[in-house]
């Protein structure tokens, strides 16, 4: 049973990765806007249906490794030592991202993703959710009983570090500025935490 339901998620991850790679294949030949889901499902040789059993909408065939992503943030922050401070892990994890993001053979995809309003906007509330799931782990993490304002701005602080470098001249010294800040903002959080749990 279990060896069953292994080879199904593996046939499952295989056509998924099929249907994404056609998807970037037409979209970068001809098009982002020129392109429809139908040719797409015939250029990965699969069912209309088939598609949006993997994929909820043609802006998300572009983003085949949203989940990735916000799995990295997410586990950084659950997996790390007790005793790793929490930026400079989040600083690691967003850092090997934007190297990912702007090497040279991913260019045409991100000037493709750049390009189209459709895109951006997809993108842009993605980003919202990354920033909500990575708020949640480090509220769990902190052990605290619901979201606060602290974690959930450090959240889209370092969510929106991956947006800001990528697209800055030079990605890398981009994430070296902005998370200097980060780590101050989370300090001063930390320093007010600590005051509050003190006795009187």
């Amino acid at each position: 049973m279990i060896e069953s339901i292994g080879r199904r998620a593996r046939k499952k991850a295989v056509t998924r990765r099929t249907i994404a790679d056609a998807a970037l294949r037409l979209f970068l030949e001809r098009g982002y806007d020129a392109v429809g889901i139908r040719e797409v499902a015939a250029e990965a040789d699969v069912a209309v249906t088939t598609l949006f059993s993997h994929f909820a909408s043609k802006e998300a065939l572009v983003f085949e490794q949203d989940e990735d992503f916000e799995q990295r943030l997410t586990q950084a922050v659950a997996d790390r030592r007790p005793d790793e401070p929490l930026i400079p892990v989040l600083r690691r994890e967003i850092l090997a991202m934007v190297r990912h993001c702007t090497a040279a053979g991913a260019v045409p995809l991100w000037a493709m993703i750049d390009s189209s309003p459709d895109l951006r906007k997809y993108e842009e509330s993605m980003r919202l959710r990354h920033a909500d799931a990575l708020a949640a782990a480090i509220v769990a993490d902190l052990g605290l009983p619901a979201i606060t304002t602290t974690c959930r701005t450090i959240a889209k602080f370092t969510v929106d570090a991956f947006s800001l470098a990528r697209e800055a001249a030079e990605p890398e010294a981009a994430v070296d500025e902005i998370f200097p800040m980060i780590e101050a903002a989370w300090a001063v959080a930390e320093s007010a935490r600590s005051s509050t749990r003190s006795p009187a």
